[in-house]
């Protein structure tokens, strides 16, 4: 079968959406299938050779606490023909169908079966993109897609407001091979002091000013603890170091940019990961890769996550923005060398249910029944 995976974001900055097409595609070509992927990218993407397709330079836009690296070219659409002519795909499975201007465009002219996932659980997938214009092009391109999948209920909640219609629930994947908890911890780290890792883009929905704020309190608890904070954001990070500055708080670390390869290192040399989202995450894929890795979590108790991770389980639950709950679930578990491991152990169990290779065959199965209707 002849596949095109289409993202609307910079192919070439790292992000869940990226992250989950790269997985996919990796997958469904074990599969024995001819995928190609087409994305904007703001610089060469070699990883995949012949396999990608750049359309469109993509421009950062601010939207909902975060930044969207898309493309916003309106002329887009002789190339796009150009390669669905020559490349006559099967099915055309677009991520975010309706965010602006390529996923869109796509879908505008694909004649192929078009699949769409819905990834986003807030005002960012292109719904509220020129209004009222946006609305009209929406109602008009909603029924050229067949198939609709969702990754998490948030995600389909969200999504069927604007797109409504029967919706296959599909998680994020993790590669479970590659979370292995036999990786080497972060050898720097492994001094004695009790590890709380923040992994994630230093973007304000994000939660690290939060969680800067407990850790606070933390280490006047706990001494011999450390803050280990991995992700990309030289602006917020210049704003957080100053705060830290200020408030002469010790031992918190920033490591910046961390390759896949050594994300479970980071994961393997947590005490316990924490991810202090205050919102719009409609799925915890950093939580299913913690979990994966054994460690346990304390995560904000947003949808998205609850989803995934079940508080007194996997780990802890606190409200979003609680300063006092979040530094007090921290230092339950920091204090608990019994409970983390039961947590950890826990959380391996529920990770499997998210591999890649049964994530990718469900992908495939919702394919097949959407071609045979």
């Amino acid at each position: 079968m002849k596949i095109a995976l289409v993202s609307p974001y910079d192919f070439a900055y790292p992000g869940g959406v990226v992250n989950h097409i790269e997985s996919l595609e990796r997958y469904l070509t074990r599969m024995d299938h001819q995928v190609k992927v087409i994305a904007p990218a703001s610089k060469a993407v070699t990883a995949f050779g012949d396999r990608f397709i750049p359309i469109g330079k993509p421009r950062p836009i601010p939207s909902s606490g975060s930044i969207l690296r898309i493309t916003l070219s309106l002329r887009l659409g002789s190339t796009i023909k150009a390669i669905l002519e020559r490349e006559k795909f099967d099915i055309v499975h677009l991520h975010e169908p309706f965010m602006p201007m390529l996923c869109s465009a796509m879908l505008r002219f694909s004649n192929a079966v078009n699949i769409g996932t819905f990834h986003a659980c807030d005002g960012r997938p292109g719904y509220e993109f020129g209004k009222p214009i946006g609305t009209i092009i929406l109602k008009r391109r909603q029924n050229k897609l067949n198939g609709k999948i969702a990754v998490s209920q948030p995600a389909m909640k969200y999504a069927s407001k604007y797109v409504p219609g029967n919706y296959d629930i599909i998680p994020n994947g993790i590669e479970i091979e590659r979370f292995s908890p036999d990786v080497a911890p972060i050898e720097e780290f492994c001094d004695g002091k009790q590890n709380i890792v923040f992994l994630g883009r230093l973007e304000r929905r994000k939660g690290l000013r939060y969680l800067l704020k407990a850790y606070q309190q933390v280490k006047q608890e706990i001494p011999e603890s450390r803050l280990v904070v991995v992700g990309l954001g030289d602006r917020p990070r210049k704003q957080h170091e100053r705060w830290i500055k200020q408030n002469e708080l010790q031992d918190v670390v920033f490591v910046g940019y961390a390759s896949e390869e050594l994300k479970p290192r980071y994961y393997r040399t947590a005490d316990v990961f924490c991810a202090p989202n205050t919102g719009h995450e409609s799925f915890g894929i950093v939580l299913v890769e913690a979990m994966t890795m054994g460690t346990p979590i304390v995560a904000s108790n947003i949808e998205g996550y609850a989803s995934v991770l079940t508080h007194g389980e996997e780990g802890l639950l606190v409200p979003p923005k609680n300063v006092g709950e979040l530094a007090q679930a921290l230092i339950t578990l920091l204090k608990d060398k019994s409970l983390r491991q039961q947590m950890g152990a826990k959380g391996r169990v529920t990770a499997e249910q998210y591999g890649w290779e049964s994530i990718a065959q469900k992908i495939f199965d919702h394919y097949v029944r959407v071609l045979k209707g």
